[in-house]
C-alpha cells in the first residue's frame, strides 16, 4: 500500500520521459518538423497523415517527397520507422492513414487500395499541385508501401503513368517502392508504369502461396521477371533469372528496377534493418542525393523501444491508480473486501480435472478461431464486403469478437463443470471465488473501471498532443482515436465482456491455489489464456517451415492478427489478479481491461463506418 503512490509516480515519469525521448528521435532532435495533416479528398472522404519536413527543405532548397502507405490493418504510426529515417536524410515524407484505417474516413470504393491507392492518388495530386508545399521538388515525388500499401503504390505508378501518357508529360510519381506485394506485377499494370520501381519481397512471406510459383523466391518468379523485363529494350534477350539486389535500367529514363528478397516473414519485413536500408538506398539513388548518413545507420528501433516503455508503464500505472482511488475516495472504499481463502492445491483426481480443463480450454480456443472468423464473414456481410455500415463495421475484429464470445461462455462452462464434478466435493465453496456482490457494488465498480480507462486514454492523448507519439512496439500499440470509436465501443464491448469476466473468474476462482507462489500461478494463468491462440501460430509456421506453404491460406491475415492479440491474452490474467487483490472481488479487472483493451483493438483496425 505504501509503495502504490511511488509506483504510480514512477510509471508517469517513465511515460513522460520515454515519450519525450521518442519524440526527439522521431524529429531528429529538432532537425525535422513533424505535424498532423488532414486532407479533404473526393466524395466527401478525408485523409489523416503525418508530415515529416526536414528543416533543410525550403522554397529555395526544395526536397523530394515520399508518400508512405501502410498496409491492411495498419496506421501511419506503424511505418514511422521508414518515415523518420528518410526525413533525417533530408527527404520530405507524408505518412498516411489509409482509407478506413486509423483516423482517415472510409472510402466509397470497396477496392480502395487498387482504385485510389488507399488515398495515395489524392496525396500525390495534392503534393504535385498545391503551392502550400513550396519546399517540395515536384519533379521528385515518390511513394512506398508495405503489403496492401505496396499494391497501392504500384497501382499509383500505373494510374499516374496513364495520366502522363494522355498529357505527354512525365508521371507525377517519379519512383515507387513496393514492399511485401507481388500480385499486381502483371503485364496489364506494368505496361502503364512510367516510374522507377523497387520491389522488396520477403523470402519467407506467408502470402507467397498466391504467387505464380507458390513461393517467395524472387530469382525466378514470373512477377519479378516481368518487373525487370519492363525496363529492358525490346530487342534484349529474354530474362530468365533476376539478380537480387542488382539495379537494372536508368533513373533518368524512369525505368530503373531492383528486386530485394530479404529472409524474413511478411509482418516483420518493415521492421528489418536490412529491408529499411534497401529502401533508403533506393530513394537516395532515384532522387540523386547523398545524405552522408549510411543506410545501415538507423535509429528508428530506439523510438520503438521507448514507446514500448511508455506502453508498459501506462498499463502498469492502472494498478496503483486504482489502489489510490480505492484508498482515498470514500465512494470507492466500500469496494475493498477481504481476500477470500484460496483453494487447496489439487491432488489425485483433482489434478486430472485441473489440467484436463486447462487443456480443453486451450483446444477449444485453438480449433474455434478459424471457423469463427469464417462465420463472421457470413454474419457480417457488409463489413466483409468492405461496404460502409454501422452494423459491426470492423471486418477483422468481428471474427475475434465471435471467438471471444464463444470462449468466454466455454470458460464459464468449464469452471462450472470443475466445481460440480470435483470442487464442491472437496471443500470448495462459492465464497472462495470472490464473486459475491450486489447491484450497488457493481455500479461503483463500473464507475471506477470507467475512471481508470478514461485516465489511461487522457494520458495517451496528452502524450500525443505534446510529443506526437503514442504507446506502441512494432504493430502492437495504443493510439489516439476519433469519437466514433466510443460508439463502436458500446457495440463491441458487451460481446467481448463475457470473455474477460470468465477469465477473471477462472484465474481468481480456480487457479489461485494455497501454497503456490504468485509468480508461478500468474505465469500458468497467462500461458493457459494464450496457449490456444499460440498453438495456431505454431501450427501455421511449423507447417510453413516444413512444407513452404502455411497451414491456413485463405485465413492467413487472421493468423497475422494474432501477433498483436496473443501478448494481450498473456498479460490479461495478471491484471485480473492484481485488481482482485485490491478489491477481493473478480469484477474490477474485467471491467477495466475490457474497456481499455477493446478500445485499443477497435482503434487499430480497418473500419467501414459511413462517411
Amino acid at each position: 500500500m505504501k509503495r502504490g503512490p511511488r509506483l504510480l509516480a514512477g510509471c508517469l515519469l517513465i511515460v513522460v520521459l520515454a515519450s519525450l525521448l521518442a519524440s526527439r528521435i522521431q524529429n531528429s532532435w529538432g532537425r525535422v518538423q513533424v505535424i498532423d495533416l488532414k486532407i479533404p479528398t473526393q466524395n466527401g472522404q478525408w485523409l489523416v497523415a503525418d508530415l515529416f519536413r526536414p528543416r533543410t527543405a525550403t522554397s529555395e532548397n526544395p526536397a523530394p517527397l515520399v508518400v508512405v502507405v501502410p498496409g491492411f490493418q495498419r496506421s501511419k504510426e506503424t511505418l514511422s520507422n521508414i518515415s523518420l529515417e528518410l526525413a533525417r536524410r533530408g527527404i520530405v515524407v507524408i505518412a498516411i492513414d489509409p482509407y478506413a484505417q486509423g483516423s482517415s474516413s472510409s472510402s466509397t470504393s470497396p477496392q480502395s487500395a487498387t482504385t485510389e491507392g488507399y488515398g495515395l492518388f489524392a496525396v500525390v495530386d495534392y503534393g504535385g499541385s498545391t503551392g502550400n508545399l513550396n519546399y517540395i521538388d515536384k519533379t521528385r515525388i515518390g511513394a512506398t508501401g508495405h503489403s496492401a500499401g505496396g499494391n497501392a503504390v504500384l497501382q499509383g505508378a500505373s494510374y499516374f503513368g496513364k495520366e502522363a501518357a494522355k498529357s505527354g508529360r512525365p508521371s507525377q510519381l517519379q519512383s515507387v517502392y513496393v514492399s511485401g506485394y507481388a500480385l499486381s506485377l502483371t503485364d496489364r499494370v506494368l505496361k502503364n508504369v512510367r516510374s522507377n520501381v523497387g520491389l522488396s519481397f520477403a523470402f519467407f512471406d506467408e502470402g507467397s502461396y498466391r504467387n505464380e510459383l507458390k513461393n517467395g523466391d524472387m530469382r525466378h518468379a514470373p512477377e519479378a521477371l516481368r518487373l525487370i523485363s519492363s525496363s529492358l529494350r525490346a530487342e534484349a534477350a529474354p530474362l530468365t533469372e533476376v539478380e537480387i539486389d542488382r539495379y537494372y535500367g536508368d533513373v533518368t529514363s524512369r525505368n530503373l528496377r531492383v528486386v530485394h528478397n530479404e529472409r524474413v516473414i511478411h509482418p516483420f519485413q518493415p521492421y528489418s534493418t536490412e529491408a529499411t536500408a534497401h529502401q533508403i538506398d533506393y530513394f537516395e539513388k532515384v532522387f540523386g542525393r547523398t545524405s552522408g548518413i549510411p543506410s545501415h545507420n538507423q535509429i528508428w528501433f530506439w523510438k520503438e523501444l521507448l514507446t514500448l516503455a511508455s506502453l508498459v508503464a501506462a498499463f502498469v500505472a492502472l494498478v496503483p491508480l486504482a489502489q489510490l482511488l480505492l484508498t482515498n475516495i470514500p465512494y470507492f472504499q466500500t469496494l475493498v473486501q477481504p481476500l477470500p481463502a484460496p483453494q487447496l492445491r489439487p491432488q489425485g483426481q483433482g489434478r486430472i480435472f485441473f489440467w484436463g480443463f486447462l487443456v480443453a480450454g486451450a483446444l477449444v480456443a485453438c480449433f474455434s478461431y478459424i471457423p469463427l472468423t469464417d462465420l463472421s464473414q457470413k454474419l457480417f456481410v457488409a463489413a466483409s464486403g468492405r461496404e460502409q455500415t454501422w452494423f459491426f463495421p470492423q471486418r477483422m475484429n468481428n471474427g475475434v469478437m465471435l471467438w471471444a464470445l464463444l470462449n468466454g461462455l466455454v470458460g464459464f462452462l468449464l469452471f462450472y463443470l470443475g466445481y460440480r464434478w470435483h470442487g464442491r466435493k472437496n471443500g470448495v465453496v462459492s465464497a472462495m471465488w470472490g464473486a459475491e456482490t450486489n447491484w450497488c457494488a457493481l455500479r461503483r465498480t463500473a464507475l471506477l473501471a470507467l475512471t481508470l480507462a478514461v485516465s489511461f486514454f487522457l494520458l495517451l492523448f496528452a502524450v500525443y498532443y505534446f510529443f506526437h507519439v503514442d504507446y506502441r512496439f512494432v504493430f502492437v500499440g495504443a493510439r489516439v482515436f476519433q469519437p466514433a470509436v466510443l460508439l463502436l465501443l458500446l457495440m463491441y464491448a458487451p460481446a467481448f465482456f463475457p470473455f474477460f469476466l470468465s477469465n477473471s473468474l477462472r484465474v481468481n476462482g480456480a487457479m489461485r491455489l494455497a501454497g503456490q507462489p504468485e509468480w508461478r500461478s500468474l505465469l500458468l494463468a497467462g500461458l493457459a489464456n494464450s496457449l490456444g491462440l499460440l498453438l495456431i501460430v505454431v501450427v501455421q509456421y511449423l507447417t510453413f517451415a516444413l512444407t513452404g506453404t502455411v497451414h491456413w491460406t485463405d485465413g492467413w491475415l487472421y493468423i497475422n492478427l494474432l501477433f498483436a492479440v496473443v501478448p494481450i491474452m498473456f498479460v490479461l490474467p495478471y491484471f485480473n489478479r492484481y485488481f482482485f487483490r485490491l478489491t477481493g472481488r473478480i469484477y474490477l479487472g474485467p471491467m477495466t481491461t475490457c474497456l481499455v483493451f477493446i478500445t485499443i483493438l477497435i482503434s487499430n483496425t480497418v473500419c467501414y463506418t459511413p462517411l
